[in-house]
């Protein structure tokens, strides 16, 4: 099976979806003229703006449930996989696919918001709805819908489960080993995917809104006390942090695993990290309650800094500061540092690097954080899921299919926990790649057939150039057809 999915990789993933994921950055950065730079102060002022409603989350609220998916075990396991297939010089890369991704963040969140719809007294949206509106064509967006489902539900959970179970091994050791139909099972994954599912079935049986309320609470705090451990770990070694700097601005571009990994590696972690593109973003970005559907592309383009820049950095900063990371080519190990059995795919790196300043701290911290990144972001998952699900519903109304998907998550999450590390990855890379491809074609057509993403900004730009007090949002005086919701809204 890990052979048959590598060869599926091997397509998706291909040179043409690397720099695909690269040239839509660029080109969004270019026709909004770097929103990304250009509204920074504007971000962080939106950020603490907004209140919730009874149909929708708040800004805020709408920021940390996509961040719930994007922080996850992509910034720590799939930093260190970067590392040790691409090199340093792949963390490079992943900081340029995180600063031209922000503009995609906002053109796919400004288009979720664009085009979203109330149903069952909820804010749902995302590609599915922006293609068919857009675009119209119903056939493609039925085809990213049940691919997310597909991704969403069963292909990705299982790599946040994996990376939970194996920082649990590493942590608090494997246990007994048990016989079972799957195979040899150690206690730690056994246990692991057990409190994960029922953790997992408290929560999502519960709807959106307690998905928001945990988020908003959890989200903030993990990632605080990990950024704090990250410089602890830095400080102490600060007199390597300039030479840590080079090396990874010097393997960008003549990396020992050349030049193609660091950027195939680099992108590929990158994108799974931060979901810039992927179309996993705009689904929680659809919920939220705002006065003009720019605001929210703002915010959304914000998470994506935060998650590669802050994150993402804290992590490589502490893998490559300790040494603690090998780094693979060709079948051959490049660099050695640590144990050649030590595998690249897992925490383990951040795990060695935290033990190494702070003994005993690091192997239980990291194992506690990447349970909470990892819980949030399967959370995270089964939202985005249960939209597509409420999409396809729209037409087809199938019983019990929300109930049926919740079963499958818990499942493929359970799965996840006890399988290895290769085949996780190796999933759900299948899964993010399906997205990625589907949604990046998709809002550039969009892009060329109405620019709505473009004049939606404008015309914030100008309402917020005349000092109005309350931002409105009239798409048909902006030429954009199908926006339904602030029709009826203006309307109202």
């Amino acid at each position: 099976m890990e052979a048959a999915v590598n060869v599926i990789n091997s397509i998706i993933w291909s040179r043409a979806l690397i720099y695909l994921c690269l040239g839509a950055g660029l080109f969004y950065s270019i026709l909004t003229r770097f929103v990304q730079v250009r509204l920074f102060s504007e971000m962080w002022a939106l950020l603490l703006s907004g209140k919730s409603s009874a149909q929708g989350i708040s800004s805020f609220q709408a920021l940390t449930v996509s961040l719930s998916g994007r922080v996850g075990t992509g910034n720590i396991a799939g930093v260190a996989a970067a590392i040790g297939f691409g090199g340093p010089g792949a963390i490079f890369w992943m900081w340029v696919v995180a600063f031209l991704g922000a503009a995609t963040a906002f053109a796919e969140s400004t288009l979720a918001q664009i085009y979203k719809e109330e149903h069952g007294g909820q804010y749902r949206g995302g590609p599915a709805f922006y293609i068919e509106k857009a675009m119209g064509q119903k056939w493609y967006a039925w085809i990213f819908a049940v691919s997310t489902i597909i991704a969403c539900g069963f292909l990705l959970p299982g790599v946040q489960a994996n990376s939970i179970s194996k920082a649990a091994a590493m942590a608090f050791g494997s246990g007994d080993i048990i016989q079972t139909s799957f195979g040899a099972l150690s206690q730690a994954q056994i246990i692991s995917g057990t409190v994960v599912v029922l953790a997992l079935g408290f929560i999502i049986f519960g709807g959106v809104k307690r998905i928001a309320h945990f988020a908003q609470v959890v989200v903030p705090f993990m990632a605080l006390a990990y950024i704090l451990i990250a410089l602890v770990v830095v400080f102490l070694n600060i007199s390597e942090l300039p030479r840590i700097i080079g090396m990874i601005l010097g393997d960008a571009f003549t990396p020992m695993a050349g030049v193609g990994a660091a950027i195939g590696w680099g992108v590929k972690r990158g994108v799974y990290s931060n979901e810039a593109g992927q179309g996993t973003g705009p689904h929680a970005a659809a919920a939220a309650e705002v006065q003009h559907p720019a605001q929210q592309g703002l915010v959304q383009a914000f998470s994506v800094y935060f998650d590669t820049l802050f994150i993402c950095t804290a992590t490589a900063f502490m893998i490559l500061i300790t040494g603690a990371y090998n780094v693979h080519g060709d079948g051959a190990l490049l660099i050695q540092n640590i144990g050649a059995d030590i595998p690249a795919n897992g925490p383990a790196f951040t795990q060695m690097a935290i033990e190494s300043v702070m003994p005993g701290v690091g192997n239980p911290f990291v194992a506690i954080a990447l349970f909470f990144f990892s819980f949030t972001t399967i959370l995270a998952y089964y939202y985005i899921a249960e939209t597509n699900v409420a999409y396809v519903n729209r037409v087809f109304h199938i019983p019990g299919l929300t109930f049926a998907l919740k079963l499958l998550l818990m499942g493929a999450t359970f799965y996840g926990a006890i399988k290895t590390a290769n085949l996780a990855w190796g999933l759900g890379d299948i899964g993010v790649g399906l997205m990625a491809w589907l949604n990046i074609v998709g809002i550039i057509i969009i892009f060329f057939m109405a620019k709505p993403a473009l004049k939606a900004l404008k015309d914030y730009e100008e309402q917020k150039k005349s000092g109005v007090e309350k931002y409105s949002f009239d798409p048909e005086q902006l030429g954009i057809k199908n926006a339904d919701f602030w029709v009826g809204k203006n309307k109202q």
